[in-house]
């Protein structure tokens, strides 16, 4: 049995015990540990007295991951990300930035769903948690829908589906763990991320108001509010958008020259600045200790997930699936195009049974490469590309897709995190109601994603723009 064989037995494995409840980090940690084994014994021609041999590589192997992956100055982002937006909430200024796109956009049909997804919008630009968004959310948006008459099932819909607005919209763990799987630069993704997650929320307030007009009193408008009412709501939301600016001016110096400091740094200093605007808002130490505890909780859940499905990639790379994958792709007799919608619908799939991160862990390690192969490597100029663009680019670009893919992981069933998320906040609300409600949402995406394949320099103008990839 050769090594491939062994790849796609265990892989196959790992698979089912997802599908039947394991978690994805366990599931992966175990599979991947089992694989090293057999793999190292199969190079011993099954020798009973290698056994010992085999398992003890395999645990000195796997047993390396959690350290050498994880001790990363990049990924210190994710906690520090994390903690921004739960130091935000606490603080008041989630309220406060609810508030303000209450008055300035209540007006419209669908007016307080409407304010929901740009607010959440808002929010994620200091949050870097999709499923941190929707439990804020479900506290401040459901209650002032439900108010208004909306329906419980839609109210629910909206939190959970623009809760993930975070996935893109910078400062994204997600698009770390993306960066740090491929080893592209940090910073570039997280901007990468501004206009896609922008373009994502405008798509998302179309769709309501397009509800809110072809349904009767599907969502009332909000009215009353005068334009000096509507100019007092924005102090209380300029600190959030004070924090955003200082980490962009940090990591990417639009006035020219090198940046003043690293996005690990930047999300360092927005975490401070954060927590000196929440102590003066009058936070204490209650507050404060949650808004760490919730932090830490998160954190370790994403790194988790992280260590144990990396165990599982360091077992691909022994079992050479990466490569062969790869070679079958660029092998294909179609356009590579059309080959990369078909790997985007295969993660709308994957979505239905495994959360964002894990799914992105599991795939990119194999897919990543197959598709800069089918674009023409890493290094391929623009003019020598299948897409039209260099490899760096080209990484990016999928990045951004794939990305955007994971996010309809948080809203598909039976999965769906944000949902449950939502659910459990509420208890007033069942987790079917909220999948009955987000539905409406995958048209959006879907329209989203096609924007972004269709036209790629929605993608890319920031980038080619500050940092001239």
């Amino acid at each position: 049995m050769t090594s491939i064989d062994i790849g796609l037995i265990v892989s196959g494995f790992m698979l089912f015990m997802v599908l039947i409840g394991v978690r994805v980090a366990f599931a992966a940690a175990l599979t991947g540990l089992t694989g090293l084994i057999w793999i190292f014994w199969a190079k011993k021609g099954y020798d009973p007295t290698e056994f010992m041999w085999a398992l003890t590589v395999a645990v000195k192997t796997a047993g390396q991951v959690p350290h050498s992956k994880i001790a990363s100055q990049a990924l210190s982002l994710i906690p520090t990300f994390i903690l921004i937006g739960y130091l935000a909430y606490y603080a008041g200024l989630t309220k406060a930035l609810f508030e303000a796109a209450k008055r300035w956009l209540g007006w419209l049909p669908g007016g307080l769903a409407v304010s929901t997804v740009f607010a959440t919008a808002g929010f994620a630009a200091v949050s870097g948690a999709s499923v941190a968004t929707a439990a804020v959310f479900a506290r401040i948006a459901i209650p002032e829908m439900l108010a208004q008459g909306y329906d419980k099932r839609f109210a629910a819909g909206v939190v959970a589906a623009a809760g993930t607005l975070a996935s893109l919209i910078p400062p994204s763990a997600i698009l770390v763990i993306y960066a740090i799987i491929v080893e592209q630069d940090v910073g570039r993704l997280l901007l990468a991320g501004f206009i896609p997650g922008a373009f994502s929320a405008v798509i998302y307030g179309l769709l309501v108001v397009g509800l809110a007009l072809v349904f009767k009193d599907f969502g009332p408008p909000v009215g009353g509010f005068t334009w000096k009412q509507r100019f007092q709501s924005l102090p209380g939301a300029f600190p959030i958008f004070f924090v955003v600016a200082i980490i962009i001016f940090f990591i990417y110096n639009p006035f020219g020259g090198d940046a003043w400091g690293t996005p690990t740094e930047g999300g360092a200093l927005g975490a401070f600045v954060v927590l000196i605007i929440a102590l003066a808002k009058g936070m204490r130490w209650k507050q404060l200790k949650e808004a760490l505890m919730e932090t830490a909780k998160l954190t370790v859940m994403i790194f988790t997930i992280i260590w144990g499905v990396l165990i599982y990639v360091r077992f691909l790379g022994f079992a050479d699936l990466p490569g062969v994958f790869s070679d079958w792709i660029t092998s294909l007799d179609q356009s590579p195009m059309l080959t990369l919608v078909y790997i985007l619908l295969a993660y709308a799939v994957l979505g239905m049974f495994m959360d964002a991160i894990g799914m992105l862990l599991l795939t990119l390690p194999v897919v990543y490469p197959a598709v800069m192969a089918l674009n023409g490597g890493e290094f391929v100029s623009a003019a020598d590309s299948a897409f039209g663009m260099s490899g760096t680019a080209c990484a990016i670009w999928f990045g951004i897709l794939v990305v955007k893919m994971a996010e309809l992981c948080l809203i598909t069933p039976p999965i769906g995190l944000n949902c449950f998320v939502v659910a459990g906040v509420r208890p007033d609300i069942t987790v079917q109601q909220v999948f009955w409600g987000v539905t409406p949402f995958f048209v959006a995406d879907a329209l989203t994603i096609a924007g972004l394949v269709a036209f790629p320099g929605i993608v890319l103008y920031l980038p080619r723009l500050l940092l001239g990839i």
